[in-house]
Parts: C-alpha cells; structure tokens; sequence
C-alpha cells in the first residue's frame, strides 16, 4: 500500500517546498510537471540514510559516495554468509555471484558481452591493469623509447602517479593537456588535446597512450569523451583508457558510443554500492591481454576470472550490484531520473551560492554532471593548495559542512581573481538546507575577514576585533551554559562570528 511519506526540499527563501520523492500516486498529479518527471517514489529517504551524520552538511558525494540501509543489509547478509561457512561460500557462491553482479554492469552501460566486464577494487586499480600492460609494451621493444603517452592535466592524482610509475619508468614520454579553468566550452578541450596530440607526435614519436577523463575530479568538468576518442582513432593512437571514477549514476554510459579500448568507472560513488567497487571494460579483451597485478591462482584464465580472486578478502561489496540497481528503480525514472534531479539540483544550488558571493561558476551548466565548481569570495585569499585545505578542515571543524576546495593559480595581470572553488555534490539525500549552511559559514567568514594565506584561519579586521574575539570566548567559557551544555565548534564559532558582526559588548 503507498504510503503518504515525503521526502522534500524545503526551499526557505522561496517560501515553498520541491518534492522528490512521494508514494501517494493520488497525489502526484498535483505536482509542478518539472518535478513530477524527477519523483522519487516508494521510498523513505530519510530512513535508508538514517546511518549519516545528521549534523554534518554532506555535499561531498563525488568523494566516497553513499550506501542506502537496504543495500547495507545485502552486503552484510553475504558477509555472514562466508563467515558461516567460508568452503561452501567459496565453491558454491562466490564466482556465480560475482557473474551476476558483471551481467547487470554490462547491461548497465550496454556491452556486448560479460567477458568485455572485469569487477575490480576501484578506478586506481583499473589505471594499474592498462598501465602495466603499456610498461610491457616498452618492455618488449613493441614500443620504442621516447613513444608518447597523452593524459589531461587534470587528470586525477593517483593515475597521474601511475602513469609515471608504469609509463615514464619504463620509457615513455608524458605529455599532458592544459586545460583552462575555469572553462567556457567543449571547443576549449578539444583544441588543446588535438595541440597535445601533435606535440606527441614530433621527432618521429608516437602517441601510444592516450588517457581521457570523461568527468574530471579537481576541478570537476564533464569532458567531450565521444570527441576526443574519435580524435585519437583517427590519429592512430594504440591504446585510449578513459578514466570515468564519477561517470556511472552521474551521467549516461554507453560504452560502444564512446568507444574506448579500456573505460573505468566506480560503483560506490554515485551507484549507491558499498566501497569499494569499480568495473573494467575491455572492447576486445581476448586480444588485449590484461593482467590483474595481483597475481593468484586465476592468473592465465582470463582478466575478468583473474579479478575474481585475489586471495582471501572480503568480496561482498562486489556482490550487491543488482542490490543496488533494485534500489535505484524504485525511483520514477530509475537511474536516468536520479541523474537528471542531482544534475538539476547541484546546478541549481551553485547558481544560488555564486549569487550570494557574487562569484562565478567554473564551467557552464551543461558541463557539470552531479557536481559543479563555485566560486569561493576573493577576500578569503585562497593562495595555494595549503590554503584550500586549510579552508576545507575549518568548514568541517567549525561549521560541520564537508565541501572540497581547489586552488586555482591566478593568470598574470588578473585583478581581484577567485582563486578558491568548492566543488559542490548533489546526492538524493541532499537538502536545502546543506547549501544554505555552506553560504552563511562563508559568508561569516567573509564578514569576519577570515583570510588563509597567512598560517592558521585567523580574522584580519584589527587588533581591537582580535581582542573581541577573545572576550566572547572567556566569556562564553566563564558561563554557566558552557559548563552545563558544551558547545560545539559550530555553535562557538556562529556566536563568535554574531558578536563580531554586531560589535555588542559582554
């Protein structure tokens, strides 16, 4: 029977709420007919994320994801299930689940054939497997030294570190493509990787590798993967790997559209599967020859049996994808609804915080997926990488909001340039309100002159605003309410901040 729960968006400056999720079927035809197409139905949202901190404002997705409760559960049932009886488990269980789990990812982003799915640990694994394969091509004289690999500059950092522990030690030059940011369009990308492409192939080199992100981590971008992997047929390049760790449950997969040699993707960031799981796609695996780094007795059968056991370890995250796929169609519109209401919301709420700040988006709308770079204020002066995190670990310690933040180097001659980002998540649990406690900590800050270029977070408004500082705390602590009800760091700093603003004495 449906139920009458809703799980809504309040939206306080607006006065009204935006559903997204509602069983009453009698009741949804009075909906906005843009959120009618985006309902979330029999679900409580609320319920199956009820293991979240609640005070924290998690908009941090794109980082480690999320699990629901109902998938938890399944995870939790296979590992008991080897902890009663590990031989039968093994024997009996193990490879026909993990089978079961590789023909849901291959419907999923519409393979052609299971054996085209390995099921792995996650994308870093992913980028060893095709990366030691290339280092053999070195190794075996196939490649020559000085032959090119290609990969984006914002490339994530552990397959930068792979590519050159794989690549650059055994003889390849590494050429990467500057990419604007912020970035105005997919013309931008395109003209620097074809750039990257024919420096690649000067002094009689050639491009060997090339590796593409379909969604950029940091900076977050959606990049023209379709487009560039024609760009890389067409110039001959042996191997192209695209490095899609955000892309499955944040944008549309099809990987024969794209084309690839080698496409990767986790399960756990926007697929709601437990950490940590990802998938290889291998377009002609009997030809490709891959290996799992980890060597065990499956080595020779095979990529896709070879990842199947790598020893004892737990495997149940592996094991819950049609789980996991069970719980993204209880909403209206399954996977492809979910997407387009995180890609509506994030983008949504990134206009609202750049409105606030007066700041600026770092790519358009429709190159964000269900993440979006925001400007953060200048007067933070964000100055280096040190500064972004020490920013981050103030928002987390002292206002309980969990938001990334990004360093940008300023161009010569630029006048008053945001230099700081925050990259936004929207997940299904998402609220408002996690948005509005983001604006009004940076805010505060703003208003307190808090700047991070110089050591520790610290206002900058005079010596007489320091001392005020002080006094709201001893008289805070000297208070009996801070005996009998221990404040938190957000509540300390938010009063602090109150008193500051208001210059009202104690």
């Amino acid at each position: 029977m449906a139920s009458n729960d809703v799980h809504s968006h309040r939206d306080e400056e607006n006065g009204g709420a935006t559903c997204i999720a509602t069983t009453d079927t009698q009741n949804s035809s009075n909906h906005r007919s843009d959120c009618k197409k985006y309902e979330i139905i029999d679900i409580d949202i609320r319920s199956e994320f009820s293991h979240h901190d609640r005070d924290v404002a998690r908009i941090n997705n794109g980082s480690f994801g999320s699990c629901p409760s109902s998938v938890i559960e399944s995870q939790q049932c296979y590992q008991l299930r080897f902890l009663q009886q590990p031989d039968d488990f093994y024997f009996n269980h193990l490879k026909p689940s993990i089978l079961r789990s590789r023909q849901a990812i291959k419907t999923l982003i519409k393979a052609d054939h299971v054996d085209e799915i390995s099921i792995i640990d996650n994308a870093t694994t992913a980028a060893a497997i095709v990366l030691q394969h290339v280092k053999w091509s070195f190794f075996e004289s196939k490649f020559n030294p000085g032959d090119t690999a290609v990969m984006l500059h914002y490339a994530y950092g552990a397959v930068k570190k792979s590519v050159e522990a794989y690549v650059t030690r055994a003889g390849g030059h590494v050429i990467e493509v500057k990419m604007p940011f912020p970035i105005a369009s997919n013309d931008e990308i395109i003209t620097a990787f074809r750039n990257a492409l024919e420096l690649g192939k000067s002094d009689n080199r050639k491009v060997r590798l090339a590796v593409i992100d379909h969604i950029t981590s940091m900076p977050t971008v959606v990049i023209p993967v379709k487009e560039l992997v024609k760009m890389c047929r067409e110039e001959g390049v042996d191997h192209i790997f695209v490095d899609a760790a955000h892309a499955i449950g944040s944008i549309e997969v099809d990987v024969k559209e794209i084309g690839a040699d080698f496409y990767t993707s986790n399960l756990h960031k926007w697929l709601f599967c437990p950490p940590s799981i990802a998938f290889l796609h291998c377009r002609n695996p009997e030809v490709a020859n891959l290996h799992h780094p980890v060597v065990s007795h499956e080595y020779g059968n095979g990529l896709a049996i070879e990842s199947s056991w790598i020893g004892t370890r737990d495997y149940s995250a592996q094991l819950v994808v049609p789980e996991a796929l069970e719980f993204v169609n209880r909403f209206e519109g399954g996977l492809d609804g979910i997407i387009k209401w995180n890609h509506q919301k994030v983008v949504e709420m990134a206009e609202m915080l750049v409105k606030a700040w007066g700041t600026n988006l770092g790519s358009p709308p429709e190159m964000c997926s269900s993440m979006a770079m925001v400007g953060l204020p200048p007067s933070l002066e964000i100055t280096s990488d040190s500064d972004a995190l020490k920013l981050r670990s103030h928002l987390r310690d002292c206002f309980r909001v969990e938001v990334p933040i990004y360093y940008r180097q300023p161009k010569d001659g630029e006048v008053n340039p945001v230099t700081g980002y925050a990259r936004i998540s929207h997940q299904i649990y998402n609220t408002f309100d996690d948005y509005y406690r983001f604006r009004d900590a940076v805010s505060n800050l703003v208003n307190c002159r808090f700047t991070y270029s110089n050591g520790d977070p610290t206002p900058t408004e005079d010596w007489i605003g320091l001392v005020w500082f002080g006094l709201v705390w001893w008289k805070m602590k000297e208070s009996s309410r801070f005996d009998e009800t221990p404040l938190t760091n957000f509540d300390f700093h938010v009063t602090v901040t109150n008193h500051l603003n208001s210059k009202i004495f104690l």
